[in-house]
């Protein structure tokens, strides 16, 4: 997934930059709503992580323009404000899950695959393509049974890829889940990635669409 996180606390919006890159995911981190959105309008994320109090606004308010403008983009938001009543305008400005600070990094991001799952059609954790078996909620990858060890970014595309198995899913989508603003992207990246999945997976694992981009095997 790419995700957009705004949050003005440094030392949180660290944290939570790198614990979800640890994950292989790409992130954005921006600490006003005016950045974020300029940022929304040109890159299609995944998921939004979202504070509640910004230097330039509230982000309730940046949540109810964002939903009255058609955007269903998934948004669970962070903040220390623990009242009901403020859970209960969030969720009903349409955030889809609500975390209060101080929390748990991995329970951080067992919430953001369960959103992301949510709006993917299918709850259950568990994908199965052909002999291999993907359970996102424990990060694991077997093949026939047998455990398949992943780096972050493999995981990345191979999750990338099971969603949608038989979609073909274009390179420069492959580059928008693994890289973030600023990052520099080698010619051949996706390529190596591809390459290393095929060695532990099967050859037949990830098809190339000429021209086009990759899919899963049968």
């Amino acid at each position: 997934m790419r995700v957009l996180l705004i949050e003005d606390d440094q030392t949180l919006g660290e944290a939570v930059r790198d614990h979800i890159a640890a994950d292989g995911y790409a992130v954005d981190w921006f600490e006003r709503l005016d950045e974020a959105a300029e940022a929304l309008r040109g890159v299609p994320y995944d998921l939004i992580l979202l504070d509640l109090m910004l230097p330039d606004g509230r982000g309730v308010d940046f949540l109810r323009r964002l939903r009255r403008s058609g955007d269903v983009t998934p948004v669970i938001i962070l903040t220390a404000m623990d009242q009901i009543s403020s859970r209960i305008e969030g969720l009903n400005a349409g955030a889809d899950d609500y975390l209060v600070k101080p929390f748990d990094l991995s329970e951080l991001s067992a919430r953001l695959a369960a959103v992301a799952r949510r709006y993917s059609g299918n709850p259950n954790p568990i994908m199965t393509v052909g002999p291999i078996e993907i359970d996102q909620a424990l990060r694991v990858v077997t093949l026939n049974g047998r455990k398949i060890d992943l780096t972050g970014r493999e995981w990345a595309i191979l999750e990338r890829l099971a969603r949608r198995p038989g979609a073909t899913v274009s390179k420069s989508q492959i580059e928008d889940t693994l890289y973030d603003f600023g990052s520099e992207i080698e010619s051949n990246a996706v390529e190596v990635h591809v390459s290393r999945l095929r060695k532990k997976l099967g050859r037949d694992s990830i098809l190339t669409a000429r021209g086009l981009g990759y899919r899963m095997g049968k």
